[in-house]
């Protein structure tokens, strides 16, 4: 029986996602630090912020979004200790819920080409591999 449950984000739950987010995405780049990341979060979709909570203690996260034609999953992290239990799968599982109900027929990703622990993971889910060039550009203070 699990005792950890997949609720919705709030202010309260900030420092055990800080924490977490440190230990699974160390020396995050400025514009991935918890205090914008957040914030922006909460501004845009906030019922797409989803963490898994274990009593107090923050063990899993995972941000969704939706523009209306694809949907996205970032910030999948689960605390070292509470990995291979679920809490993944659930988090993932939960959060395509959410982007299904708001009528995503498509959900992207994007893992680090090194990651392949991760990679595996998210095919253990059902998702596979595109031939994809990622692109960015940073806009703003973090250009």
């Amino acid at each position: 029986m699990k005792a950890w449950t997949i609720v919705k984000y709030a202010e309260r739950h900030f420092d055990g996602v800080a924490a977490l987010w440190q230990e699974a995405f160390p020396n995050p780049q400025p514009w991935n630090a918890p205090e914008v990341t957040i914030p922006a979060k909460l501004a845009i979709q906030p019922d797409l912020f989803l963490v898994a909570i274990d009593g107090d203690q923050i063990i899993g996260s995972i941000l969704a979004g939706y523009d209306g034609h694809r949907g996205w999953l970032y910030a999948v992290a689960v605390l070292k200790t509470h990995q291979r239990r679920g809490v993944g799968s659930a988090l993932v599982s939960e959060g395509e819920r959410h982007l299904v109900e708001l009528g995503c027929v498509k959900i992207n990703l994007q893992i680090q080409s090194t990651n392949a622990s991760v990679t595996e993971f998210y095919r253990r889910l059902g998702y596979e591999l595109e031939e994809r060039v990622s692109m960015g550009k940073r806009l703003g203070r973090f250009a």
